[in-house]
């Protein structure tokens, strides 16, 4: 899927809000803050269940990866999740 297309549908999810679970959330990680190089997507498939974690890795910006972004994607519609949560910065790896 095209880079584009795929970060503007996962904009458009979460622009929606919160509409109930299933849930993900997806945070960006990096050395500095300007290079996102790990990528952590949580998700819950229901209010106080379990949440599973999925970490991507990427050696250049994961926020422009063809490929994860295209895998955020798939992972949204095939779990047919209702709300898209996303953490606009980068946060600094410990």
């Amino acid at each position: 899927m095209n880079l584009d297309k795929s970060k503007k549908r996962i904009a458009k999810k979460v622009k929606m809000g919160f509409h109930g679970y299933p849930q993900i959330a997806i945070e960006y990680f990096g050395r500095t803050t300007e290079l996102a190089t790990e990528v952590v997507v949580l998700f819950t498939l229901e209010e106080g269940g379990e949440t599973q974690e999925q970490r991507f890795v990427s050696k250049t910006d994961a926020r422009e990866d063809e490929a994860i972004q295209s895998a955020l994607v798939k992972m949204i519609e095939r779990s047919e999740t209702k709300t898209v949560l996303q953490k606009i910065d980068v946060s600094l790896l410990a």
